[in-house]
């Protein structure tokens, strides 16, 4: 019920739609140029949002962008694969698939699971799964992050192993997930 609140989400808001208005594409659902850190809370942002204030627009834009990115994050396999952030992606390029980050599959679960939380669509809840089981090892090399025997998360994954660091944002990232 904060005034400056809501008249702050209201402007933050319509800031992001205006900048996927003038950045989507056919080929390109997205607020920028380029995906690179932390990518699904832009499209999380739109999600909450919509759901806070019964606009159903922000809702479906910010569900949209979510699709894409989770598609576009989809390996072949059947796997998360966050953008990397040895270059990240910009459109028309290359896109990086290393060094991958906790705090993407972590951002991906949270806004999967307030898009099912938003929609009653199963498949949210799933794309949720799938992100954090990058954690647990359904990865590029199949290997764990997460360690059970300290507790910790490993800072991310790079083509050839972990990053054996276990920072705290990194476990944070995967106690947030979990």
């Amino acid at each position: 019920g904060d005034s400056l609140v809501n008249q702050t989400r209201e402007t933050l808001t319509l800031r992001l739609m205006e900048l996927f208005e003038r950045n989507c594409h056919p080929d390109w659902s997205w607020f920028e140029g380029e995906l690179s850190y932390d990518n699904a809370k832009l499209a999380h942002a739109l999600i909450l949002s919509g759901r806070a204030t019964g606009q159903r627009a922000v809702l479906e834009r910010g569900l949209q962008a979510l699709r894409w990115l989770t598609e576009l994050q989809m390996s072949e396999n059947g796997h998360f694969r966050p953008i990397g952030t040895n270059g990240f992606y910009r459109r028309g390029g290359p896109r990086a698939n290393f060094d991958q980050q906790p705090i993407e599959a972590q951002s991906t679960v949270s806004a999967c699971l307030d898009a099912y939380r938003a929609t009653s669509d199963f498949w949210w809840y799933e794309q949720a799964q799938r992100a954090f089981d990058w954690f647990i090892g359904w990865n590029d090399l199949g290997l764990e992050l997460y360690s059970p025997e300290t507790g910790a998360c490993r800072d991310g994954l790079h083509v050839d192993r972990v990053n054996g660091e276990q920072g705290a944002a990194s476990t944070l990232a995967f106690l947030l997930s979990l």
